[in-house]
Parts: C-alpha cells; structure tokens; sequence
C-alpha cells in the first residue's frame, strides 16, 4: 500500500477531510480533489475536472495514474433536499461513480473503493439491517433515487469482478456525524441541522424550536472519525464482492436526540414536531458484524463524546467567524 498512488474524490468534503489526513499519516501519495462545485468537481494540471463528465474523468486518470481510487465525491442533503432535487442528485451520483469505474477499468486501476449509502436500504428492512436484506424491497421514498442511484455502483462493481476481474468493493456508512460536518440549513443532515436550530434559537432568543416528523424514527450514527478508519482499513484489507455495512450497531429515536442536543446547545425552551412533515425512514440500524469479521473495524467513539465534540466544534466555529 505504501507505494500506491492514492486518489480520493471528494476528499475535501467532510468524511474526505477526515479519511484523507488518516490516509496520509500512512501512504505516500493520496492527492485530493479541489471542488469549487459542490462535489462534483476536481481541479488538475489542466483545469477542473467535473466528475459527472466522460472526458474529465479521463483526463483525471491521464494525470492522476492513480493504482487506487477511493470514491467519497457526492450529492448529498437531508430529507427536504432530497424531495426538492430527486433529478440531480439521481443524475450526478450515479454518473460520477459508473464512469469513474468504467475509466478506471480501463486504465488497468488496482482497486476501486465505493462508498455507498444507508438509504439504499429497502423501507421496511428488518433491524437490524443486515447487507442480504439489500435487495429485498424499495428503499425510502423521499431519499429513493440518491439511494439507488449509489446501490448501482454495487451492482457495477460486482459485475465489472464477475467480466473483468476488476478488484472494486462497496461499503455501507450509516449517517455520519462529527466536527466539520455541513451546518447548511438547506443541504444538513439531522444532527448539524438540530444543532444549528437550537443554537440559533439560543443566540435570538426563542422560546421554541419546530422540527419535522413526529419525532419517532429512529437513527444510528457513526462518528466521522470512525468512518475513515474504517474506509482505511477496508481499503487496506477487504477485496471480496459483498457489500459491508460501517455503523456503531446503535440506534436512538429523533425525540431523544433532539431533546439531547437541546441539552448540550443550551436551549431550555419547548421542542414542537411538526407531523405534516415527513419523519423519512421508520428505523435505521445496521448489522455491523462483517465489517469486524473482515477487517476488524468497530467503532470506537462513544455517541456522547462525539455529539459534544460536534456542538463544540460547531459553536466555537461560529464564534471565530464572528469574529473575523
């Protein structure tokens, strides 16, 4: 692994940040996407490379000559983008990734790591939701077509071992947390989104904060520290077909996580749940057993540390921008 050239789309993303500073008190050469677009976007020797186009991505690997690529680059948002931008985020997720795989196939790529999603998952999966239950149902539909557009790069990376022998895996995170994380009120996932509601009820004043659903569903979280330690060791040790869910193998319902956040922010006022909102999923859980079976992962941080390292993190933020 020390002399592979690394590649990491999406590296200066969230997760990427993290995975990449990992990677490289190990490895030699990872390189690391500058993305100006969201994403979707890479700047090499000559020029920007948008990933959802055919001849960037070769251009990509023309300069790049990674021996591994590991793909994080996404569209991604919470619930309320997912129904306001179904088309885009189908459309540029499943390009990036089928194309970036196609090329890498032909550029004779040692091995390709795809990160895939929890909300492939069908709806109703049992919990915990093992990776055999993949296939058996349609997943939630107001985050339907992110997810499968990602469950598709598991079914090229299957095919492409099956045809060409290619090395390619895929692995499942359960929603990811932790410092750095987006606070965009359009584009957040759960956890930022809670944290930035409350702080900003705190700092104006408010008596009361409204949050979609009815607070019911529930969530597993893993810390994004963990995440990359787990992509790392996958990268380094896992080379079979099956998919492998990352996750802590732990749960908790909305209504405590807010109520929760609401103590480490501050806020001492009333929480209102909004039920003409969607709650999305009924349950998320995961199955996390392969993963330590194959290449010893399970997670380390504790939900309470990690969820106030995040309001730290995110507070403390605030206050710098403020002050710049």
């Amino acid at each position: 692994m020390d002399t592979k050239r690394i590649v990491v789309t999406g590296g200066a993303g969230f997760l990427g940040h993290h995975l990449v500073k990992r990677l490289r008190e190990k490895f030699s050469y990872v390189s690391v996407p500058y993305e100006p677009n969201g994403r979707t976007s890479w700047r090499g020797d000559s020029g920007y490379f948008d990933l959802t186009i055919m001849e960037d991505v070769k251009r990509l690997y023309a300069e790049e000559e990674p021996d591994i690529v590991i793909h994080l680059a996404a569209v991604v948002g919470g619930i309320g983008a997912n129904m306001t931008h179904p088309g885009e985020f189908f459309y540029k997720n499943i390009m990036m990734g089928v194309q970036l795989i196609e090329e890498g196939r032909k550029a004779n790529l040692k091995k390709f790591v795809a990160i895939g999603t929890v909300c492939a998952y069908p709806k109703m999966t049992p919990v915990p939701f093992k990776e055999d239950d993949l296939w058996n149902g349609y997943p939630e539909e107001t985050n339907a077509p992110y997810g499968l557009a990602k469950k598709m790069l598991l079914v090229q990376a299957q095919a492409y071992r099956q045809q060409y022998g290619m090395n390619a895996i895929y692995l499942l995170p359960v929603n990811l947390y932790g410092p750095g994380d987006n606070f965009d009120p359009e584009k957040s996932h759960v956890i930022p989104a809670l944290i930035r509601k409350f702080h900003d009820a705190v700092i104006t004043g408010k008596d009361k904060v409204t949050i979609w659903g009815t607070g019911s569903a529930s969530r597993e979280f893993l810390y994004v520290e963990d995440a990359a330690e787990a992509i790392m060791l996958a990268t380094e040790l896992y080379n079979k077909p099956d998919p492998v869910n990352l996750g802590s193998g732990k749960e908790i319902e909305i209504k405590k996580l807010a109520e929760t956040i609401a103590i480490h922010v501050g806020f001492q006022g009333r929480i209102v749940w909004d039920h003409s909102k969607p709650d999305g999923q009924p349950r998320r859980c995961l199955d996390v057993s392969r993963a330590e079976k194959e290449f010893g992962f399970k997670a380390k941080t504790t939900f309470d540390v990690g969820l106030k390292n995040t309001v730290d993190w995110y507070i403390s933020s605030v206050y710098k921008t403020k002050d710049s």
